[in-house]
Order: C-alpha cells, then sequence, then structure tokens
C-alpha cells in the first residue's frame, strides 16, 4: 500500500471564488491568479535565506499593494482584501477529490496533506469536504521560515510522517512541487486536469493522472 502526501491549495482547493470576489468588488477577476503566483515568488525567494512568513500575512501585503493599482473598487483596499482571505478560508476541494480520497483510504492506501498554507486552513478545507477522518497527518511549512519546495520543508514532512523518503508519493497539480519532493527522493504523481503540457525544465513526474479520481482507479 502507498502513502500519498497531497499538495492542498489549488491541487485539493478550488480557487475560483477568490476572482468571484475581486470581480464582485471591481477589480479584475484574474487578479487571483497573479496574486497567488506573487505569493509563491516570494515565498520561495524569502525561503532561500530562511525568512518566509506565514501564507496570510504575505499574501494580505502583497495583495494591498496590487489592489492599490486597481481603479474603480467600491471599497478600501484593505476591505477587499479581508473579503479575499475569508473566502480562502471557505474554498470547497474539486469535486473529484472526496471521491477520489476516499477511495483511496478504501483500497488501504494512507493519505497525508502538506501545504504551504496554514494547517488549520488545510484541516478546514477537509472537514468541510466530510474527509478529515480519511486523513492521517495534516502538515504545513509554518514556523519552519521555509516554504515548499525548499529541501528543509520535504525533510521535515518525511521527519513527521515518520516515513522514508522514497516510501512516500507527493501528489501536486504543481511541476515545482513535485520536482522539489522528487529530490527529496521522493516518488511523484501529478494531477492535470487541463491536459497541459508538463514542462521540460523539471525532471518528469512518475506518474500522471486527470484526477483524484483516475489517481485512485490506478493506485
Amino acid at each position: 500500500m502507498a502513502h500519498f502526501v497531497l499538495d492542498v491549495n489549488e491541487t485539493l482547493s478550488d480557487m475560483t471564488p477568490l476572482g468571484t470576489v475581486l470581480g464582485e468588488h471591481g477589480a479584475p477577476a484574474e487578479l487571483a491568479r497573479t496574486w497567488f503566483a506573487s505569493v509563491l515568488r516570494d515565498g520561495f525567494a524569502l525561503s532561500i535565506h530562511r525568512r518566509a512568513p506565514g501564507f496570510l500575512a504575505l499574501g494580505r501585503e502583497l495583495l494591498t499593494d496590487l489592489l492599490a493599482d486597481v481603479d474603480g473598487l467600491d471599497a478600501p483596499p484593505s476591505a477587499v482584501v479581508d473579503d479575499v482571505l475569508e473566502a480562502l478560508s471557505s474554498l470547497a476541494v474539486h469535486p473529484d477529490v472526496a471521491p477520489g480520497i476516499t477511495a483511496l483510504t478504501d483500497a488501504g492506501h494512507t493519505v497525508s496533506l502538506f501545504t504551504n498554507g496554514a494547517a488549520a486552513s488545510a484541516s478546514g478545507l477537509v472537514e468541510r469536504a466530510g474527509i478529515r477522518d480519511r486523513i492521517s497527518h495534516v502538515l504545513s511549512v509554518e514556523d519552519l521560515s521555509v516554504w515548499k519546495p525548499h529541501p528543509a520543508a520535504y525533510a521535515h514532512a518525511v521527519d513527521r510522517i515518520g516515513t522514508p523518503a522514497g516510501e512516500l508519493t507527493m501528489v501536486a497539480v504543481h511541476p515545482w512541487d513535485l520536482d522539489g519532493a522528487a529530490s527529496a527522493g521522493m516518488r511523484t504523481v501529478w494531477i492535470d486536469r487541463g491536459g497541459r503540457t508538463w514542462p521540460s525544465s523539471f525532471r518528469a513526474p512518475d506518474a500522471r493522472a486527470a484526477s483524484f479520481t483516475a489517481l485512485a482507479a490506478g493506485a
């Protein structure tokens, strides 16, 4: 039986509502993707020097800055940020996630979570999906001062789980996460819901699946 370690943001969570909230306030909905990418960028950069702050602290500052350049907002940027972060705390999982994780654990596999966000947020996400009892560990980089894909982040997860890296399989939609996990000695599975092309700059995943239900069917 395998032990699957799942990324959380975008891999499990459907982040579409963040763009919806921005649009309701008069900001471009696509700014949500720019914001999330910017948070990751700065978290990665600060991780090099082991100074990465918490996801929400960094995210609040960056979104406030991005909204300062948006004309026509119906509320002060700080209020818009509050609404976006509230939406972030109440996201739902993608439709394939709950049945896929249920099928994996029914088959005897172990499932853990490993996020660049807060452990409480990851727990809340799977609790709302009704699958918290299917999750073995909920792990986060919080308090580490590094984010995935820093090697120390994966070493932390391996230590907390107590299983050799080679016996763990990282599952994510992000090639950078899977490349980092592979460098740490983990097996990798790419969840590719959109039929994209794998970027050649990263080492190829050990497997790919179009959804968590497809992953479970082939596990």
